[in-house]
């Protein structure tokens, strides 16, 4: 077998699968539409079952719908049998996947759904199988055949299943106006849960590691605040404590280069007015983006009247993830 053989048999194989999915979007109808409305009307939770390939599938289903705002679980339904149909409760909504709908091991917990009245969805490729006939609701995923050149192997009949579980997910996901912040919330470790939980308070720096000065300040505790406290600046505030300006490194290398010394010049010559600043519960995010605008690392965040009352440093959005 040469290398062109083996490329033009990995497309082969896409192409399979992506007719296979054209064709079940096109088999799509009423059935799905009922589905979404007993998921989105179950009390309790959503059930995946499957065996063998499809139970992979049905596990990876069953996580989609949960990081999307509709809590479920995968149950196997040979170890169902021996003591796990103890998952089923009143108000759950079961899903189950067999290509045939004639797996045994799903025919044995099809009574226990039964009894406990709880509404069956099935994907299946065959609607005229045991377990679409005992459904309440089946989406059809018949393939005309598998990748496998022994159309063995399920393949293009388990990508119609996953990709039917990804419908069912992102319908439901538009039915209940799931944001990307609800979904940071089931993600609070990912990146985007990072960016779109913590706050600027969540990573700040605050009382005695704030650098702050005054225009009374002298050019040696200026020195001292701004190599002390590590952020290569320092907030310049009024009588009041709010905020008129702002040094930094550079402002001292310009300064140093305009004059012949600077230990006497007065802080209202060396710093910068009208600083960047960001309030306390502003997303960590936005501070990034503000940075990378402005081309600066460090930010001060104010209060409601302007007084400064933290500092996050490119260096805590970088260690939180965000950057």
């Amino acid at each position: 077998m040469t290398d062109s053989d083996i490329l033009a048999i990995g497309k082969q194989t896409l192409i399979i699968e992506r007719d296979a999915l054209h064709r079940a979007s096109e088999l799509l109808n009423d059935s799905f539409v009922k589905a979404i409305a007993l998921i989105y009307s179950c009390k309790g939770r959503i059930v995946v079952t499957g065996m063998g390939k499809s139970g992979h599938i049905a596990q990876k289903i069953a996580a989609t719908l949960s990081s999307t705002g509709t809590p479920s679980f995968f149950m196997h339904p040979a170890e169902g049998v021996h003591g796990d149909l103890g998952m089923l409760v009143r108000g759950d909504v079961v899903i189950a996947l067999s290509y045939s709908g004639e797996t045994e091991e799903i025919k044995r917990v099809l009574p226990i759904i039964k009894r406990l009245e709880l509404p069956l969805i099935s994907i299946v490729g065959n609607i005229n199988s045991t377990l679409a006939q005992k459904s309440d609701a089946v989406i059809n995923g018949f393939i005309e055949k598998e990748a496998c050149p022994m159309n063995l192997a399920p393949t293009s009949s388990t990508t119609v299943a996953l990709a039917l579980g990804d419908a069912l997910a992102v319908a439901l996901v538009e039915k209940r106006h799931f944001k990307a912040e609800d979904f940071a919330l089931v993600h609070p470790s990912g990146t985007l849960g990072r960016k779109l939980l913590l706050t600027v308070q969540d990573l700040w720096h605050t009382a005695d590691e704030l650098p702050v000065i005054t225009l009374k300040t002298s050019m040696k505790e200026l020195l001292y605040t701004i190599s002390s406290k590590r952020f290569g600046c320092t907030a310049v505030v009024d009588d009041e404590g709010k905020l008129i300006g702002i040094v930094t490194d550079g402002d001292l290398r310009r300064s140093m280069e305009r004059y012949t010394t600077i230990d006497a010049l007065p802080i209202d010559k060396i710093m910068s007015p009208n600083p960047k600043t960001i309030a306390p519960n502003e997303l960590a995010a936005k501070a990034l983006a503000i940075m990378q605008r402005h081309t600066i690392t460090s930010l001060l965040s104010v209060d409601e009247m302007n007084r400064p009352v933290g500092i996050i440093h490119l260096h805590d959005l970088l260690k939180a993830g965000i950057a």
